[in-house]
């Protein structure tokens, strides 16, 4: 698999896991499922991508898990608001994504120059 080679996957990858582990025995199940649904999409779309035989598929699936990213975010922040998230550790998630997404932008932005 390619995506095990990009730092954008193994940074998500891991944030996924520790999300999905935040959360495992959380009982509002329509938030647990949402955040770690959109948490999975952004490095399950960037392995998606990467496996692509053209630049333009691979763009897509990418800009595709930068809209997860946004959608994460957006969870968090919620999370944070109504207490189901402590603050630093949302915080830190959220500086994490917000990484991840400019790294993502980068390799976009290779790839359209190819």
């Amino acid at each position: 698999m390619k995506a095990k080679k990009l730092n954008i996957w193994k940074r998500s990858s891991r944030l996924c896991s520790e999300i999905y582990i935040y959360f495992k025995s959380f009982r509002d199940y329509g938030f647990k499922d949402q955040i770690t649904r959109s948490a999975l999409s952004v490095p399950s779309n960037i392995a998606e991508g990467v496996e692509k035989s053209s630049n333009k598929e691979t763009i897509r699936h990418l800009d595709i898990a930068r809209g997860s990213i946004a959608e994460i975010q957006t969870q968090i922040y919620i999370g944070i608001e109504v207490e189901y998230i402590d603050k630093k550790t949302g915080g830190r998630w959220i500086d994490e994504y917000e990484e991840v997404s400019k790294m993502m932008s980068s390799f976009i932005n290779s790839l359209r120059k190819r």
